[in-house]
């Protein structure tokens, strides 16, 4: 019985093969252009990066767009320079230089960056004292210091050169 359901898997005819083949009459990748979907299609955008984009800015013409179009296959020296903006305009929105100049309001927008990680920065130093950082050893206050340095001249430590050829022994006092 296991030879004979083994047999009907295996022929040309059976419901299973045919879910498995991929060389039946139906494609899933059969795709006519009006059923593409929005997402793998082309965009337009502008960018200082790539300033010819893949496709033109106006991708459904008007009929003056049209004539112009039609105009822009004879001789360019027949064209006025405001059809050859227009007929720029069609394929581009911006100019390089226009990309370039940004807008009068930038500033604000990196000045407020600016402001946003100082303050950020300023959140990461107080939590790092507050929690990460031990407490200050008691090696660094003021009176501990006075004190090692009254034992180093006491000691007179690097007389010829240090810390104790800058103290007068006899007036107990800094030299001048």
């Amino acid at each position: 019985m296991l030879v004979s359901v083994a047999r009907s898997l295996r022929g040309p005819r059976s419901i299973l093969w045919k879910s498995f083949s991929t060389s039946s009459s139906v494609s899933a990748h059969d795709v006519s252009g009006d059923q593409v979907p929005y997402y793998t299609k082309p965009k337009y955008f502008n960018s200082r990066a790539i300033p010819l984009p893949d496709v033109p800015f106006v991708s459904e013409l008007t009929s003056q767009q049209k004539a112009l179009k039609e105009k822009e296959a004879g001789s360019w020296t027949q064209l006025t320079n405001e059809e050859k903006l227009a007929l720029y305009r069609i394929s581009f929105d911006q100019s390089y230089e226009e990309m370039k100049k940004g807008s009068p309001n930038e500033w604000k927008t990196i000045v407020g960056a600016v402001f946003y990680f100082v303050a950020f920065s300023g959140l990461c130093l107080w939590w790092y004292r507050e929690y990460v950082y031990f407490p200050i050893p008691h090696t660094l206050s003021e009176d501990w210091i006075a004190m090692q340095t009254k034992r180093m001249l006491d000691m007179r430590i690097n007389p010829v050169t240090g810390l104790s050829s800058h103290w007068d022994y006899e007036k107990n006092e800094w030299k001048k």
